[in-house]
């Protein structure tokens, strides 16, 4: 895709933990399963110091949801349940910020004024999020950065049961740092880079959590003839590229979806369309799934005219967006629509007898709700409102990251009245002095680090590059002056074995640096070979309160005498005798893949690799 020429443009914001305590009390920012207390709450709207309602906050409110929040006393005081005022802002993350924008050389403000930003679907329980300016026009290589801000994490959703929502309290309050960029992004491509260098500068600063959930990227897209459209919490770099190349795609489409539209009718059609029942015709289908639903009420539909074809689009899916805006104006599980079917059970014939019992004309659409009667009707008046903005093509609206890397809609986008004063928390000035302190005290730059590694710990460039983009740069500078000797074992567990146990779904959370001294201790004492450590890690990973020995213990992998390894060798060359006269030297590798079975982190591969060697030579 030519991103020049369609005129694209993208701009982040990055949200990062701090590694600090929270950021309005001094408990801890742990994440914790323990419940100790629970409570429930319902959030309104409220109005800006002007008197305006946020726009988003009354798309909120008509959701009508309560809130379950559930708590621990490891992580969680009277703060974070409203019932406390806010204690004075955290130094240590306003420190943390005013590194971050010196590193990017962003000019400081002079107090530090904490705001309130309306937030009403329970991730807060005071119905808002408080956050601050810290610094504005930065520059990050060829990207301005707007500003940055310092703004308390919100609660983690823990479950949705209709309209109660379970909201944890463990993650609300933990400092976070949002760092938003100019709308200079010119790529999906550029803005993975992007999101990556500024994440190293993050790194850099040594206070950063680590881990997923701990860093999460917006990204805001539009293209010539669209709208901005914000994405909402695409989790890993590598969804950064595909996330915006999709949202490209998808505004393209609704712009020659508005045009196709305006070619067949006039906005006017759709402010006569009406709703009509048609569940006696329903009723004589032979469909599983619509003799299901009407046992709850009946089946409404509504004509979409010029709307043929343009609801099952690959990269405008206007039907599923139809039905995101129905179920969340009703609640309803789902809506059928023409350009589905025939499917659902209902044949080709059938759908032309709906066409012929709503009276459609050509080019025309239709959408089908079954249930209960008030439920059908909101949800397809909903639908109608959607189809009408379908004229507008790109709509200004928050959106929210998909697996697949699509993206579903969420709420319109925030206008100014979503923010207003806070009046608990005092403000912070800024004196040059403290400035000046920041400046002589800044973090090693990843570009300075690049090539200290490389010419330190005599790492490849790919190597150096990996290592800085995980994080794990100062484990591996700790691990390495301990145990200078089984560098490229240090290497190689946090390029490789952390990323293989991943994919097996190993969480890796509760290990730490003490967790790999032991294993390193235990390797450098030739308790076990290298080659136990994947299994090793796996077992602490999940009981991390256990010792070196029981992880041995529970793995199987108690070392074995020099004698008895040479013995089973001898037993499996000598029991394939033919075929090693057969394949000589080439014999090595198949047999050395029997041996590793018996052997793998018991006895180290090279020593493994000498004896078969030898055996097999004395055959031949």
């Amino acid at each position: 895709m030519d991103y020049k020429r369609i005129g694209f443009k993208a701009g982040l914001e990055i949200h990062q933990q701090l590694d600090t305590h929270k950021l309005f009390c001094h408990c801890q920012s742990v994440i914790t399963e323990d419940i100790d207390y629970s409570f429930e709450r319902l959030l309104r709207p409220t109005q800006s110091e002007m008197g305006d309602v946020d726009r988003a906050a009354l798309e909120e409110a008509k959701k009508k949801k309560r809130f379950l929040y559930t708590a621990s006393d490891e992580s969680t005081c009277l703060v974070e349940a409203d019932e406390e005022p806010p204690h004075n802002a955290n130094d240590e993350a306003i420190d943390l910020c005013l590194t971050m924008a010196s590193l990017m050389n962003a000019t400081a403000v002079d107090e530090i004024h904490f705001m309130r930003k309306i937030v009403i679907d329970g991730s807060n329980t005071s119905g808002f999020q408080r956050t601050a300016l810290i610094a504005t026009e930065g520059r990050i290589d060829n990207v301005s950065i707007q500003t940055i801000a310092l703004e308390e994490d919100a609660a983690r959703k823990l479950e949705e049961r209709g309209k109660l929502v379970n909201y944890g309290l463990d993650r609300l309050g933990i400092p976070l740092i949002e760092i938003a960029t100019g709308a200079d992004i010119t790529s999906p491509q550029h803005a993975r880079e992007v999101a990556e260098r500024i994440g190293l500068l993050l790194r850099a600063t040594g206070k950063v959590k680590r881990g997923l959930g701990t860093i999460r990227q917006d990204i805001n897209v539009s293209v010539s003839g669209g709208s901005r459209v914000e994405i909402k919490g695409v989790q890993s770099l590598s969804s950064i590229t595909n996330v915006a190349e999709n949202e490209a795609k998808r505004q393209l489409g609704l712009i020659a979806l508005a045009d196709t539209l305006k070619k067949r009718v006039k906005p006017e059609d759709l402010a006569i369309v009406s709703i009509q029942d048609v569940t006696s015709l329903l009723n004589q289908f032979n469909s599983k799934i619509v003799t299901t639903l009407l046992k709850e009420g009946c089946a409404k539909a509504c004509v979409l005219p010029g709307f043929q074809g343009l609801l099952k689009q690959s990269d405008t899916r206007l039907g599923k967006e139809c039905a995101v805006y129905a179920t969340m104006a009703s609640g309803i599980g789902g809506i059928i629509h023409s350009d589905e079917l025939p499917g659902y059970g209902i044949t080709a014939q059938q759908v032309s007898q709906i066409h012929k019992k709503l009276q459609t004309k050509e080019h025309d659409a239709f959408v089908i709700a079954l249930g209960k009667e008030s439920v059908v009707d909101n949800a397809l008046t909903a639908v109608i409102e959607r189809a009408r903005r379908a004229f507008t093509g790109v709509l200004d609206e928050v959106r929210r990251a998909m697996p697949d890397d699509r993206t579903e809609y969420m709420r319109p986008l925030p206008g100014a009245a979503r923010m207003y004063p806070e009046t608990d928390v005092q403000p912070v000035r800024i004196t040059p002095a403290h400035l000046t302190t920041i400046k002589n005290h800044l973090p090693e730059r990843p570009e300075e680090k690049h090539q200290r590694f490389m010419k330190t710990y005599h790492l490849n460039d790919e190597q150096t590059k990996q290592l800085l983009a995980s994080g794990y740069e100062e484990d591996f500078e700790h691990l390495v002056k301990k145990f200078p000797q089984q560098k490229n074992t240090i290497i190689r567990t946090y390029l490789n074995t952390f990323a293989e146990l991943e994919k097996e779904q190993v969480v890796l959370n509760h290990l730490t640096e003490h967790h790999l001294v032991k294993v390193l201790t235990g390797l450098s004492k030739g308790s076990y070979a290298k080659e136990a450590i994947p299994a090793i890690l796996t077992y602490l990973a999940a009981h991390p309160h256990e010792t070196i020995k029981d992880a041995v213990t529970a793995c199987g992998i108690d070392k074995t005498a020099i004698e008895d390894v040479e013995a089973l060798i001898q037993k499996i060359v000598s029991q394939r005798r033919d075929f090693v006269k057969e394949k000589g030297m080439h014999a090595t590798g198949p047999l050395m893949g029997i041996v590793m079975k018996e052997l793998r982190g018991k006895v180290d591969g090279k020593t493994i690799s000498d004896i078969l060697k030898k055996e097999i030579n004395k055959i031949l």
